[in-house]
């Protein structure tokens, strides 16, 4: 029981549960607008996912504690790599445009990182990370662009009316889904981070969500083309999400958030193939 609990908890840790959500969310964009698979796409989002989340997460343990190391952390220093690698590979099967705007990605998730702010004006980090109240919007206009902008580029689908919707509500989806992390944050956060359950209370912080998962259902009327089956299922994830929403609190189970909150668009995945 231990071993599968350990493996559980690397599978958490090591970012392959957001990676996977990452590519769900890609999936359901591809399906939604009826665009062909590219799994090369598929896989470099994977790995860049992994890659890129474990670098914000470990780098400034890694930086302090080369030398002593926990087994766990060094476990998932080295699945890094490999994830590095694979990135590496997959870069090369990419377009020029596409690599482009992952390239301007990357440079953001840098700096979200990596301390390059006067420490005096920018908090203690001095990244845009520590920047007061910018990490939400940050993480879901990349999530925004990763998972709907960029793959929809890829393979040069036209960016109309109904794929700016689809952007729009995938921005909110990302904000609402974020809200239970910072819900349970709150006891470890900094103050001067500014997040949002900090400056209006977890109360407030719940009716901004509620609000926001309805807009991101009612949206889905303006779109020139409608499906009832893709509106349907976007219903059941507006549910899911509302719900986990409405049940966060600061004394949250250990997996409430990192896997049943994260693991909504591997199921919202699921359901659009089913329908499709």
């Amino acid at each position: 029981m231990q071993v599968l609990k350990r493996l559980f908890d690397f599978y958490i840790n090591s970012s392959i549960h957001v990676a996977l959500a990452v590519c769900g969310l890609v999936w359901v964009t591809l399906l939604n607008f009826n665009v062909g698979a590219n799994l090369d796409f598929i896989y470099f989002i994977f790995f860049a996912t992994v890659t890129g989340y474990n670098f914000v997460k470990y780098f400034g343990l890694a930086k302090f504690h080369h030398r002593s190391l926990a087994s766990w952390l060094k476990a998932i220093q080295i699945f890094s790599f490999l994830c590095f690698l694979g990135l590496c590979y997959f870069t090369f099967k990419l377009k020029t445009e596409t690599l482009f705007y992952f390239t301007g990605l990357g440079v953001v998730t840098f700096l979200y990182a990596i301390p390059f702010l006067p420490k005096k004006i920018f908090l203690e980090a001095g990244n845009l990370r520590a920047i007061s109240g910018l990490k939400i919007y940050v993480i879901a206009f990349v999530w925004m662009c990763v998972t709907v902008i960029i793959p929809l580029l890829n393979e040069d689908y036209n960016l109309n009316n109904d794929v700016l919707i689809e952007a729009i509500q995938r921005y909110f989806y990302v904000i609402i889904a974020m809200l239970p992390f910072e819900i349970r944050d709150m006891r470890y956060d900094s103050l001067k981070l500014s997040t949002i359950p900090q400056r209006i209370g977890i109360a407030r912080t719940k009716i901004i969500g509620i609000l926001l998962t309805v807009l991101v259902f009612l949206l889905e009327f303006f779109k020139d083309e409608f499906w009832l089956n893709k509106t349907i299922v976007l219903g059941i994830i507006c549910m899911l999400l509302l719900t986990s929403l409405l049940l966060s609190n600061i004394n949250q189970k250990k997996y409430f958030s990192g896997f049943w909150v994260e693991g909504i668009p591997i199921l919202w995945a699921i359901l659009v193939t089913a329908n499709y």
